[in-house]
Formats: structure tokens, sequence, C-alpha cells
């Protein structure tokens, strides 16, 4: 952990402070300072430092962990196919990482410290080698610590070995962030203290008299009772908010007024990530329609759309084709709607886009606590966020207002038996107690909302059942083996999980064998959108039955969804599963997926599993680099921060 004296010391003894204009690479500068949208391949050889620079963002000074002097790093550019070179020096007084989000390497490069590889120590150089047989728009990040909430991230973009699919006359990269000067360790403490210390965007009195004369006064009074009896906010959409985060795009907040810049008629490419710790977006470019061309990475069918919603560690290629030499606003809007950052698309630099004003915050409703068929009441005819209306009408079931939904999580669901037939009750066999606040008893299938709180904007919204892949999809084996893992937390005490079991309390990995064909059902226990990404591998989202399923890495499961994948364990070696909100995988939402070799006895191949059980005992300076194919050696978990350590 550093301090503001060891940062600026770091810093001075480097020669990396530096003013905010030098802190910001080529590809991420405004048009204003000559970036025209195009972008040369950058070689096969890098050379990459990770240390400590002094910022400045929207006028205030900071600090930040940055990858040579810069905050986001330097766009990495290179080939499908060819084999490239990463040497990682590291300048911090801590250990560091490198993983290369969405590609598709040899386990032992993914870079994350405890599963994969030791991490990178202070003053130590680490040499990633690999070549990958994809291309699209990735990024890269620290998976040490809070460094990614410190600036320790930056864009990656992989072009095909032969005729690009998506043709476009230019493109812009456009990197979406959340930035903190606070130190993220306290911001994280903060949170765990009181998970609500950051929404300040909580229901009033005047919302209680609207909801009463809309809805009626008893079941307004019953909704209140129940929100009140679980412990939860139904306006608790994101856990840290505009009341410390500064949004940025490219680095700059919205003040700075980045611009990227047109020629009428053009077809311009935006690769979209979203490298943000905490922050789902919800992007849009008012008056100007997108057509979608790849979903993390991979090219899909193109769909146009006027808004979709981005989960952290997502990507989105889109092309948009300006009609009029007018400039455009560039929103990306926090999912909470409690702040955005607003760039600019126009025909010249120096053009100011009219910003939108923030749209009503969400509100949760019976379908996010995984109850929506329990009611019987008429969802389609609810205010689901977009005005800002009461969740819940009058279900007749005012005594849910004296429930002890605390004490849901120790039920035997199973025993309770079917709602009928149009609601079956969900079993849930897997570790309740105090890390597990709610259950989702009646999960619905979400793949065809747009993402919470766009449910009824007045305009076209991304679902996920909207894509499908550009290609045939590479393995049309039906599933072998089905599994089911629960996403469970207790929001009160900022406790996060799979099945019940933070990630330092996991005795064993969990095991798909080389080459199988196996279904993923994941069960969104909690009311929060978790972005779920699995290392090493793509799975099918299963949005239907076609051989066009859309092909992911990170997909967002919606508050009470239940949703499915398909994936072939292709890739031998000890793989991180986690959410993508970092604060949620630093509490515990983390998992290992140990691929074994084929034809390798279960019994004969579980030591990463067993060893899990010694997360601190773990001998921290051995290096576990086995060859390719090689079965996975122990696990060191005791190199991870698992959050609980303060």
């Amino acid at each position: 952990m550093y301090t503001r004296r060891k940062l600026l010391t770091t810093a001075a003894g480097a020669g990396v402070i530096a003013s905010a204009n030098a802190l910001l690479p080529a590809w991420a500068r405004s048009a204003s300072a000559g970036n025209k949208g195009i972008f040369e391949l950058a070689g096969q050889d890098f050379d990459l430092a990770i240390g400590h620079s002094a910022v400045e963002i929207g006028g205030r000074s900071g600090h930040a962990i940055t990858i040579n002097g810069t905050l986001p790093g330097p766009l990495i550019r290179f080939r499908e196919g060819e084999k490239v070179t990463l040497r990682v020096r590291n300048m911090l007084e801590e250990d560091t990482s490198i993983h290369w989000h969405g590609l598709l390497v040899p386990f032992y490069m993914d870079g994350v410290p405890g599963v994969s590889f030791p991490g990178i120590k202070a003053g130590e150089t680490f040499t990633y080698e690999f070549a990958v047989p994809q291309s699209g728009t990735y990024w890269y990040h620290s998976h040490s610590g809070l460094q990614e909430q410190a600036g320790h991230y930056g864009p990656l973009i992989i072009d095909p070995a032969g005729a690009d699919p998506v043709q476009s006359d230019r493109e812009y990269v456009l990197v979406l962030s959340d930035w903190s000067f606070e130190h993220p360790h306290k911001v994280f403490a903060k949170v765990k203290r009181n998970n609500e210390v950051y929404n300040f965007q909580q229901r009033t009195a005047m919302d209680f008299l609207k909801d009463a004369r809309r809805n009626g006064l008893k079941p307004t009074i019953a909704d209140r009772a129940m929100w009140a009896q679980m412990r939860m906010s139904a306006t608790d959409i994101s856990d840290v908010t505009a009341a410390v985060y500064t949004y940025l795009v490219n680095g700059h907040s919205t003040a700075d007024n980045w611009t990227a810049i047109f020629n009428t008629g053009e077809r311009i490419r935006l690769r979209i990530i979203n490298a943000s710790a905490m922050t789902i977006f919800n992007f849009r470019i008012p008056g100007l329609p997108m057509t979608v061309v790849a979903a993390d990475g991979l090219a899909v069918q193109p769909v146009e759309t006027d808004e979709f919603q981005i989960g952290v560690a997502e990507t989105y290629d889109v092309i948009v084709a300006p009609e009029r030499p007018r400039a455009f606003a560039l929103v990306a809007e926090a999912i909470d709607r409690y702040g955005q950052v607003v760039a600019t698309l126009a025909p010249e630099a120096g053009l100011v886009a009219t910003a939108p004003l923030l749209r009503e915050r969400p509100i949760l409703t019976h379908k996010d606590m995984g109850m929506a068929a329990m009611s019987g009441m008429d969802h389609g005819a609810m205010d689901q966020g977009s005005k800002g209306g009461a969740e819940m009408v009058d279900m007749g079931q005012g005594a849910m207002a004296g429930m002890d939904h605390g004490a849901m999580a120790g039920m035997d669901h199973g025993s309770m038996g079917g709602m009928g037939a149009d609601a079956p009750m969900q079993e849930h066999n897997h570790k309740t107690g105090a890390g597990v606040d709610n259950v989702a008893m009646v999960p619905t299938n979400r793949l065809n909302e747009p993402g919470l709180g766009l449910e009824n904007v007045p305009h076209r919204a991304l679902t996920y059942s909207q894509l499908r892949s550009l290609t045939q999809n590479p393995d049309l084996r039906a599933p072998e083996r089905e599994m089911e893992i629960h996403l469970t937390g207790n929001m009160e005490r900022y406790m996060w999980s799979f099945d019940g079991v933070k990630f330092s309390a996991v005795e064993k990995p969990i095991i798909f064998q080389e080459g199988e064909r196996l279904r993923v059902t994941l069960v969104n226990d909690t009311m929060m959108t978790h972005p779920i990404h699995l290392h090493g591998m793509f799975f099918d989202l299963v949005v239907d039955e076609s051989d066009f399923k859309p092909r992911k890495h990170t997909v967002n499961v919606k508050p009470g969804e239940k949703l499915s994948f398909d994936v072939t364990a292709d890739h031998v070696g000890d793989w991180a599963f986690h959410c993508h909100l970092l604060f949620h995988m630093h509490a515990g939402m983390m998992q290992v997926v140990s691929v074994m070799p084929r034809g390798a006895a279960a019994t004969a191949t579980t030591s990463a599993g067993e060893a899990a059980s010694g997360h601190e005992g773990m001998d921290h300076d051995q290096a576990p680099i086995p060859e390719p194919k090689a079965a996975p050696k122990p696990m060191d978990h005791g190199a991870m921060d698992h959050g609980d350590r303060q």
C-alpha cells in the first residue's frame, strides 16, 4: 500500500511527474491535440513500466498508478496470430500484474496472481509472450489488489490476419472509467462499514406522497415496510456513485470536452471499452443511431440501436454515420443515473455538444428481488425506473411487509414445491447464512430486457437476445453436463460470494474436463447487476437454440435473473471466474475454474482445489509456470487480496 509521501517520492525519482497533457497517450488525446482517429499497427515488441504519476483530472490534482507514465495506459495493437513480447517492469513498492482481458493466452500468461502466476514483485520485470487466435477490441488491467481503480488499465486492439469484416473510414477508441481522488482502500472501507454511504438518491417524503397518490396509501405503506424489513433500499443500484467518482472518457472529464472529428458521410467505428472499477454505463449518442458490429471483441451480425448498457469489462464496437455536420454528444451515463461523462463527436475541433440532463433514477422492483411471479401483479403496467414511479402496486400481499427476508436464506425452498405451473420455486442448495441476505425465489430469464432502468426509454435499447454471432458457433455439440452457480451476497454487511462461499473460504475449484461441453446456469440471488467474467475461454450465451449465439467472455447478470451459457473447456489450466465489479471481487465474489487435462482422473488432478484450503500457508516465492499442457499447479491463494484483510 502506498502513501502520498511515498507516491511523490517514487514519482519524482522516476521522473514521471508531468503535466496533464503529457499524461495522455496520443490515442486518448482530443481532436484539438491532433487525434484524427487513425491508428497504425504498433508492432510485436512492447516495454511497459508500471509506476506512480501525478495527474490532473477535471482541474484537480491527484495521483495514479500509470503505465509508461500515462492515464489511461498506452494503446497496445498487434495482429491476430503474431507472437508478441511484452516486458512489464514493476516500479511500484508493491506487487503488480497485468491481465489481458478476453485474450486466449496460455494460463500462465493470464496475469492473475495466486491463480496463474505469482505476480510481479517490486523492482522486477516479467515477460509475457503469446500469440492469440483472435481479433477485436480488448483491454488490459491489473489483477492485484485495487490497482485497477487507481488507473492501472489501457486499451488493446488486435487486427484480423485477413480482411476486417467491419469496414470504416475512421475509428476511435473510447475507454470509459471511474476515477476517485480518495484512495481505493478508503472507499472500500467506507462501503464495508455502510453500503449506502455514497447513495444520496434515497426516496423522500415527497416520493412517498407521490406513490401514495398513484398506487394508494395502504400498498405504499406496505412497500416501504417491506424494504425496511429487508434492510435494503429500492434505489441501491450502485455501491459507489458520482458522490465520490469522476467519470472519464479516455482520461478526460466532461469539462475537458474530449472531441472526435468526422467528415459528413464517413463510417466511423467507435471501439467502446468499459474499463471502470465499479460503474456500469448506459451509452448513447442522442440523434445518431448506432450499429453494433462487435461484442467483447467478436463480430456480431449488425444490429441498429439507440442505446445500450455496457457492463464493467464489456466492449462494444459500433458504426455511426453522421449525415449532418453538427456536434453530437457521446453520453456515458452511470446505471444509477447519478452522474455521467459527455464527450463530443463533431465535424471540427472546438465545438461542444449539448450535454443531456441526467434522467430520473431507476427503482428496483419485485422482479429485481427474484419474486416477480409471486405477486400476480401486472408488471407490464409498472414504471420500472425511467419515470421514477413506485415499484410495487397493490399485490394483495400486505403480509409480505412483515416477512423476515433475512431469514429467507435459511428456508428449505425445495420443500415448498411450486407456486403453480407459471412460477416454480427456485431450489437453493447452496450455503446460506450471514453472507446471504436474499434468495431469488422465482428468478426469470431477462436476456430480452435491455438493462436495469432502460425498460421504458422512448427509443431502441439493445438486449442480449438481439445479438447473433457473425459466424457459426465453433462447437455445436449439445452440453454433456450442466451446473448451476448462484451469485450471492449480503448488502448490509457488504459480503459477496458464489454459492454463499467467499473466495478466501473456497476449498476446491470448479472442475472442467478438457474438451467437454458444459452448460453453466447463473442465478442472481442479489438485487444488483453483476458483470461476470470467465478467463481463458469464450462462452455461447443461450439466447436461443440457433448456431449463432453471441460469444462473450463477460455477461451482465441482472438482479433476480437466471441465464445460461454453453462453454467448451478447451484451454487447460487454472482460470479466474469472478464478478468484475472490483469491490465485489475484492470482497469474495470469485472462484477458480480448473480445466483438467484430457484423460486425467479427477481424484488425481484436484491438487489445485485441495491446496486452496491453505490460503495463508502458500509459498509466495514459487513461480508455478508449467508447460502449456501440463496439469495445473497448486494455486497461491495467499497472494490474493481477499478483501477481508483491512
